[in-house]
């Protein structure tokens, strides 16, 4: 026979029934409550309902200045020089650029601005740590968002380069997950930076950082054009790496700095997780 359960102490709160006990006010969480699901399950349904016309026009933005400049400024171009030396069209140049660019603005939209609601103004997260849900459910399930959308911005781009025959080898396929490696890194940091922001005023400075790398990460023009000086710098950002990771695939020009490429993504994402983790678990738990 099983032992009865011990009776709860006088005065306690009883859980409601069917509903896991959230713990009490002052007591510490756990990390980690391996459920994840939730917060993404969460998500989606509050994009079905709210968000579905900004994530759709969003995928837009891309496309258009693949047809502008790809297709219409490429015809005066003719080809250009990858950083393997490799002559490709115009058009196959930038869009590989473009993809990583897609990419990154899906999952920082949805690691920056649309985390800065939920913290301050919804009030999401703290209701969320209120439950049995740890800080690294929460940071995981709202990366994981981020990730969703820049995988399918990702996805119908790559639909659009295969039509217009931009991807010029085989290992064009590996741009798939490469791009969401580029995302999960681009939305760890973001949600870790917002994590610090407080005003509107300070989510500005997003833009600001987003904008020049969207120009000068070796997007439009081969990183050669700049003086050896100015060419560090732009290695040093992320989405040069994303960049160069993602035309390596699609030309098929592969060589070791590809692994170069996707360890500095992946040390963008192990940052981000911690830092996230941390700055939650010290905003709501501590």
């Amino acid at each position: 026979m099983t032992a009865p359960a011990p009776a709860a102490p006088a005065g306690a709160p009883l859980p409601e029934r069917g509903r896991p006990a959230v713990p009490p006010a002052g007591r510490s969480r756990g990390l980690y409550a391996g459920n994840t699901r939730a917060v993404v399950g969460r998500g989606l349904l509050a994009t079905k309902s709210n968000n579905w016309l900004i994530v759709v026009s969003g995928f837009f933005e891309p496309v258009f200045y693949l047809l502008s400049l790809g297709i219409g400024f490429g015809a005066i171009v003719g080809t250009v020089q990858t950083a393997t030396g490799a002559e490709v069209p115009y058009a196959a140049f930038i869009a590989p650029a473009l993809l990583a660019v897609s990419a990154m603005n899906g999952a920082v939209y949805d690691s920056t601005w649309n985390v800065f609601f939920k913290l301050h103004y919804a009030k999401l997260y703290q209701g969320m740590l209120t439950t049995t849900l740890g800080p690294l459910d929460v940071a995981l399930g709202e990366i994981l968002l981020a990730l969703l959308r820049g995988a399918l911005y990702a996805t119908g781009f790559m639909v659009i380069m295969q039509v217009l025959g931009l991807n010029l080898a085989w290992t064009a396929i590996l741009a798939l997950p490469a791009v969401l490696i580029i995302a999960f890194g681009f939305a760890s940091i973001g949600m870790a930076i917002t994590s610090y922001l407080k005003t509107f005023q300070q989510m500005d400075w997003v833009n600001f950082i987003m904008l020049p790398m969207f120009l000068f990460s070796a997007t439009f023009y081969p990183i050669s054009v700049y003086p050896q000086a100015i060419q560090w710098i732009i290695q040093a950002l992320p989405l040069w790496h994303g960049v160069e990771l993602i035309r390596s695939f699609t030309t098929g020009s592969l060589t070791e700095m590809v692994w170069v490429h996707l360890g500095y993504f992946g040390l963008m994402i192990a940052i981000g997780i911690a830092v996230t983790t941390r700055r939650l678990r010290k905003l709501f738990l501590n």
